[in-house]
């Protein structure tokens, strides 16, 4: 039986004086990242910026999304690039409390 396939997006603003910073260690994402985010059954993984909000949409072919992101959390690399990358960002207005990419919901999708 295969694993079905979910779309997932989300939104973050980018502070304005670190999008020099964010662009730079996006050029050349550290393969431990990568790793993890393939471990964790995420794959087609893009970011987009606009007007100072980035946009991220991935796909996850996995049982349990919580779970296998909590894993990849959990790795050390990616706790590195996390503090590097977090403190380029902030949340968006109508993020809710405790929330840092705010999930955005999927209203069409044509294969």
């Amino acid at each position: 039986m295969t694993t079905p396939l979910t779309r997932h997006g989300a939104m973050i603003k980018l502070r304005p004086e670190k999008e020099a910073d964010y662009r730079q260690l996006h050029a050349d994402v550290w393969p431990s990242v990568r790793d993890a985010l393939t471990r964790a059954n995420i794959s087609n993984y893009s970011i987009f910026l606009r007007d100072g909000v980035l946009f991220s949409y991935f796909e996850y072919r996995g049982r349990d999304l919580e779970t296998d992101l909590r894993t990849a959390l959990a790795d050390d690399g990616v706790r590195g690039w996390l503090t590097l990358t977090d403190a380029c960002q902030v949340p968006i207005a109508s993020a809710s409390d405790g929330e840092w990419w705010a999930p955005a919901e999927e209203l069409f999708h044509l294969d």
